[in-house]
């Protein structure tokens, strides 16, 4: 097994497709991070309802489940790169509007939630199409320090943003905030539109169905692939009700507000950027295996808010599952990346988005609900049930605990 170091990765960046991408994902990730922040509490103060404030949080996921297969079908037969930039633009137009409602104090849950969607289509755009642009950057023995270096720009802005976001709501609103997180998706089209990506091969012309059917009939073939998928359909839906819902919202009411939720939003972040050095580094003969460990880790931050834990130990917690997060996902990526054929990537990467993050909108309206009715602390541990027990059933799968490492097939 070859042995991998962290200089060898960095040297990606001397060229210059790849520090154009680089810095895409850090311009459009400090925005991003952000925005979550902006609308938990910007809802908040409109209404004072966790319900509300779930509904207009999940709406972007409601939007990309109803529209990711498109994106993979649109993604691998055309251009990748004219999708992103396109995606670029709409998440734009979308944060845009938010921002100006708040700042002209004319924002109402329907409206929010409108734009909302908007923002998710633009997010089912630019998923499937990312995953297949990074094949189109680098060489196949090169895919792992690439995903490393686009997790730490990601996760580096997350740290950064959410900390900033936390003190420009606190400071200046949801609107200021929402307004800077449009201007970075702004600068990062200009970025993916410079790019200059080996010729992407499309498939064979056929039907829309066709192209769909095929992408399904790749999917289900790998048993490692569909069981993950859905073990996190349920770990997405828990975390993503904590970290965009039920989190703020013990801040607001135990903590110190928006710019505690920062600090920790923040060292999640932190934790996802020291991650992307470590899996530069990283070599393991059983990936899945060791991927699906890090999961639990991610139950610690619900277990940690049902206390409630001060905001230093919360942090804590953050930041090592934020590390867990990034180990899996450059693991993912990579394998995803080797295993399923080019000109298939795009389709395949939709069904796994998908299916990764089709009971999220679910799972944050149930939060808020449950919020209101059974209390904080039984839904947080409900979210970190939701966490644990699915991820133990996958590791009684033989393909997901004996699947070896890209590197040996």
């Amino acid at each position: 097994m070859k042995k991998r170091s962290i200089r060898e990765g960095l040297h990606l960046l001397h060229r210059p497709d790849v520090r154009k991408l680089f810095s895409a994902y850090l311009i459009s990730y400090t925005g991003t991070a952000m925005a979550p922040i902006a609308m938990a509490f910007g809802v908040l103060d409109l209404t004072g309802s966790t319900s509300d404030s779930g509904i207009v949080i999940a709406a972007p996921t409601l939007a990309s489940i109803m529209v990711l297969l498109l994106g993979g079908v649109l993604a691998d037969r055309t251009s990748r790169q004219r999708i992103m930039v396109f995606a670029e633009l709409l998440a734009m137009l979308a944060q845009l509007g938010m921002a100006l409602l708040f700042l002209t104090g004319l924002a109402t849950v329907p409206v929010l939630v409108l734009l909302a969607l908007i923002n998710g289509i633009a997010i089912a755009l630019n998923i499937p199409a990312a995953t297949g642009m990074v094949t189109q950057l680098v060489e196949k023995d090169e895919l792992q320090d690439l995903n490393a270096l686009l997790g730490i720009a990601r996760n580096g802005a997350v740290t950064g943003g959410a900390a900033l976001g936390g003190l420009l709501v606190a400071a200046f609103g949801a609107g200021i905030t929402l307004m800077i997180d449009a201007l970075s998706f702004g600068l990062s089209a200009l970025l993916v539109m410079s790019l200059k990506p080996s010729r992407q091969i499309p498939p064979e012309k056929a039907s829309f169905v066709h192209d769909l059917r095929l992408g399904w009939q790749e999917f289900t073939s790998h048993t490692w692939l569909w069981v993950i998928v859905l073990q996190f359909a349920f770990v997405v839906a828990a975390f993503e009700s904590v970290i965009g819902l039920l989190g703020p919202a013990i801040a607001r009411s135990q903590m110190g507000g928006a710019a505690d939720w920062g600090f920790i939003a923040a060292s999640l972040g932190g934790g996802t950027l020291v991650g992307g050095f470590v899996a530069m580094k990283i070599s393991t003969k059983y990936p899945m295996r060791f991927a699906t460990y890090c999961v639990f880790i991610l139950s610690g931050i619900p277990l940690a808010l049902a206390v409630p834990m001060s905001v230093m130990v919360v942090a804590g917690t953050a930041f090592f599952a934020g590390l867990a997060i990034q180990l899996f996902a450059v693991i993912w990526y990579t394998t995803l990346q080797t295993k399923i054929p080019g000109h298939m990537l795009s389709r395949v990467s939709a069904y796994d988005h998908l299916g990764s993050i089709a009971l999220a909108p679910v799972g944050i309206v149930v939060a808020g609900f449950l919020f209101e009715n059974i209390g904080a602390q039984a839904t947080l541990s409900i979210a970190a049930l939701t966490v644990i027990l699915p991820t133990a059933l996958v590791l009684c799968v033989r393909e997901v605990r004996m699947m070896t490492s890209f590197k040996e097939n």
